[in-house]
């Protein structure tokens, strides 16, 4: 008997597993654009493109194998605008024994589809997403009844399964992680490498025309639109990021540069997770470039380290612990998302400039995710929920199970240290250090006292302070802590004055940052 096989947006390979036993014979895919899942948050503009674009591309690559697919637009008439409202129509226009669907990659989602059988009144096959490494009962099985879970330990039992750079039960180079050797600046005549951007089909075009009319007001630029949205594409991008940008991904891949948003990094993570490539051939590809000797084995590790150690980490820790997990705040953050998130307008360079690259390109590299516009967000005791929202709704790879945690553990520590040993938090000194944002700055590093004082050194220091009942005990923060404790007391208490007046003065709701008075007389 016939199935009805549901292709999510971000469910486009092949190999899902609501496709694997398709008979193109009897068997009906369909594939629905909803309003929905687009304005659940109010995504970017660019990645609105990327995913309608991607899935109708997707459609069409499977009619031409013979398979009869039912394709709902963003303005059919009829749509209902909610995954259940299509489903309900589709089993309505098909005569169907079940439905077949791969999970989502969002806790909200597959709650819903948990009562889809019994609302819809037929048997509903949810499969578990296997185009990742790691099974949920495997990442499981390694979490136990740890009270902590560390990334490296995960990775390392992740290379031992897959083989990648290993020699044996031996890890290439002697060494599971070469990131000691990845944290360079970049030098003075550094020239970047030419990346490769994709000019928008005819398909994509009609896209591009649609989100304009419907998503005019939503955050980012609309073009140029330069993303890969085939696999084909996805495919020609890997090449290209292997060829040119890898064998220096890894010494400078946490450095920054004003007016380049991409440096060395793969730019592959959007097309890894709506399914246009997949783990096992990025990593394949870039192990392959190591072993002819294209890249250096620091890069490669790196790399790979991102893909089957960090990205299967994450989705282990999103499964395995929500939905309670998004709901806890160890540092007990409530502040407003100030405004200049969406405007980019503030005196601060380094933020500008990183919500800029978000707006013009709906990307930004993890460096500039992580040590600027996260370190802010954690500094200033933005709530998580609010900065979660943020990163779900501006970057093109940013899907539920992939953000959340990243955000959720690692940029806010909202999980008291489960993902995280410690706060990535970092002074003005860091980013002065690993880009050249400071150098046209109205603020300087440089600078402790008064209205140029750095906001991010302020607000380090500030941080320490006010968390220390709960942080002051991380081994990790023992040496930023002894150097709190040599300051002074009126050092300490002007510290303090002038965070909290810069921090009273952003808001949530002005399109203009306010210029904080800082200088305080004790």
């Amino acid at each position: 008997m016939a199935k009805l096989r549901f292709i999510l947006g971000d469910h486009l390979s092949r190999s899902v597993a609501a496709l694997r036993d398709i008979d193109p014979a009897i068997d009906v895919v369909l594939m629905a654009e909803v309003g929905s899942e687009s304005t659940v948050v109010g995504f970017h503009k660019q990645k609105l493109v990327f995913i309608y674009s991607a899935m109708r591309h997707f459609a069409e690559e499977l009619r031409a194998e013979g398979i009869r697919v039912d394709y709902v637009r963003l303005d059919a008439e009829g749509n209902t605008q909610h995954l259940e409202g299509e489903l309900a129509r589709a089993l309505a226009r098909h005569r169907v024994a079940g439905v077949v669907v791969t999970e989502p990659g969002a806790f909200r989602v597959r709650d819903i589809m948990n009562g889809w059988s019994e609302r819809l009144g037929i048997p509903v096959d949810i499969r578990e997403d296997d185009r990742f490494v790691c099974s949920h009962d495997r990442f499981a099985s390694w979490a136990g009844d740890r009270k902590s879970l560390r990334m490296e330990f995960f990775y390392r039992e992740m290379r031992r399964l897959t083989g990648f750079l290993m020699q044996g039960e031996s890890p290439d180079g002697g060494q599971w992680n070469f990131d000691v050797d990845n944290r360079e600046s970049l030098p003075p005549d550094y020239q970047p490498p030419k990346r490769l951007r994709l000019e928008p089909d005819t398909t994509t075009r009609e896209v591009i025309d649609l989100v304009r009319s419907r998503y005019g007001k939503n955050f980012g630029d609309l073009e140029p639109f330069e993303w890969a949205v085939t696999r084909s594409g996805a495919l020609d991008a890997l090449d290209h990021f292997i060829a040119e940008a890898l064998p220096g991904f890894g010494t400078y891949q946490d450095a920054m540069k004003t007016g380049e948003p991409f440096l060395h990094h793969g730019l592959v993570s959007p097309y890894l997770n709506v399914g246009l490539l997949t783990a096992a051939e990025v990593c394949a590809a870039a192990e392959r470039a190591y072993l002819e000797g294209h890249a250096p084995l620091n890069a490669v590790e790196g790399f790979i380290r991102q893909i089957i150690g960090w990205r299967e980490y994450i989705r282990g820790v999103y499964w395995l612990k929500m939905p309670e997990y998004a709901q806890t705040n160890e540092l007990e953050a409530h502040r407003d998302l100030p405004w200049f998130y969406w405007s980019g307008n503030t005196r601060m360079n380094c933020m500008a400039q990183a919500i800029g690259d978000t707006s013009r390109h709906a990307y930004a590299h993890h460096i500039q995710r992580l040590m600027v516009t996260g370190n802010f967000a954690l500094l200033a005791g933005i709530e998580p929920a609010q900065i979660e929202y943020w990163y779900l709704a501006v970057y093109i790879d940013a899907f539920d199970w992939v953000e959340l945690p990243n955000v959720h553990g690692m940029v806010m520590f909202a999980d008291g240290g489960l993902l995280a040993s410690k706060p990535y938090v970092a002074s003005g000194a860091y980013i002065n250090r690993m880009s050249d944002y400071c150098g046209n700055c109205f603020y300087s590093p440089k600078i402790k006292e008064g209205e140029r004082a750095c906001p991010f050194t302020l607000l380090y220091w500030h941080f320490l302070i006010e968390n220390r009942p709960k942080l002051g005990g991380n081994r990790r923060l023992a040496m930023p802590y002894r150097n709190l404790d040599r300051m002074d007391d009126r050092q300490r208490g002007l510290i303090g004055m002038q965070a909290r007046a810069f921090l009273n003065g952003l808001s949530a709701t002005t399109d203009e940052e306010p210029e904080p008075q800082l200088t305080l007389d004790l």
